[in-house]
C-alpha cells in the first residue's frame, strides 16, 4: 500500500508515472507499483487551465504513456476537494466578459503570429530553392504550397518544431513535399524491416534533390517530363 503509514512520511509534491492494468495503481520509475491514495481523484486530460491549478494546489501523481516515441499524458491524480476547488474557482473566471476578451486577443495575437511564420517560412523555402529566373514563378508556387501544407498548427510537421533553425526546417519541409508529390512514395510497399523505410527515404530525398538542381540552371527541360513541374501544374 502507498503511501506507507509512518507518521514521519511526507508527501511528494509531484510525481510522473506510468498506468497499470488497475486504474487505481501506477507504476514509479523505479519500478514500483504503488497505490493511488485514497480521497483522491483522476483529473483526465485536455484542459491545460485546470491540470496547472490543481498542480499547483498540492501534491498530485501525473500518469504518462510512452506509445512509440510519443508521451501520452493518461490524467492527473490528485486530491479531491482540490480538483473540485480548482474547477469551481476556473469556472467562474471563465464567465465572465473579461475571460472572454482575453481569450479573443490571444486567438488575435495568435493567428498574427501564424501569419507571420507562414511568411517567414515561405521565404525560407525560396532561398533554398534558389531556383534561376527562368524557374522562379515555379519556386514561388511551391514556396506557397510547402507553407500551407507544413505550418498548420499541430500539423506535426518538421515545420512546427523549433529543435532546428528554420532554414533546415524548410529544407526538411521542401523534401518531404516532393517525397509525397513527386515520387510514388505514397503508394510503396516497404519491406517491414528496421532501417528500410529510412533507406527509401534517403534514395528519394538524393533524386529529389537531382530535380531541385534542374531548376537552379537556366537550361531548359521538358515540363512535362518533369515530376516536379508536372506536380505543380497539378496542384
Amino acid at each position: 500500500m502507498w503511501p506507507p503509514p509512518t507518521s514521519d512520511f511526507t508527501m511528494p509534491e509531484s510525481l510522473t508515472f506510468a498506468p497499470t492494468s488497475d486504474p487505481r495503481r501506477v507504476r514509479a520509475p523505479d519500478g514500483r507499483v504503488l497505490t493511488v491514495p485514497d480521497g483522491w481523484a483522476l483529473l483526465p486530460p485536455g484542459d491545460a487551465g485546470l491540470t496547472r491549478r490543481v498542480k499547483a494546489a498540492g501534491p498530485s501523481w501525473t500518469v504518462a504513456e510512452k506509445v512509440g516515441r510519443k508521451l501520452f499524458s493518461r490524467g492527473v491524480w490528485a486530491p479531491e476537494a482540490h480538483i473540485l476547488h480548482a474547477r469551481a474557482a476556473l469556472e467562474a473566471e471563465r464567465a465572465t466578459p473579461a475571460y472572454e476578451k482575453k481569450l479573443a486577443a490571444g486567438r488575435e495575437r495568435r493567428a498574427r503570429e501564424q501569419e507571420a511564420y507562414e511568411v517567414d517560412f515561405a521565404n525560407a523555402v525560396l532561398r533554398f530553392l534558389a531556383f534561376s529566373p527562368a524557374w522562379l514563378p515555379h519556386a514561388k508556387r511551391m514556396a506557397v504550397l510547402v507553407a500551407t501544407h507544413a505550418t498548420p498548427v499541430g500539423s506535426g510537421t518538421v515545420a512546427r518544431t523549433e529543435r532546428i533553425p528554420l532554414e533546415r526546417r524548410a529544407e526538411a519541409a521542401v523534401i518531404a513535399w516532393m517525397r509525397h508529390q513527386t515520387t510514388r512514395y505514397d503508394d510503396m510497399r516497404i519491406a517491414r524491416v528496421k532501417g528500410a523505410r529510412r533507406e527509401v527515404r534517403r534514395e528519394l530525398a538524393d533524386i529529389s534533390r537531382a530535380v531541385l538542381d534542374l531548376h537552379r540552371r537556366d537550361t531548359p527541360h521538358g515540363p512535362a517530363a518533369c515530376p516536379l513541374c508536372t506536380a505543380l501544374t497539378r496542384t
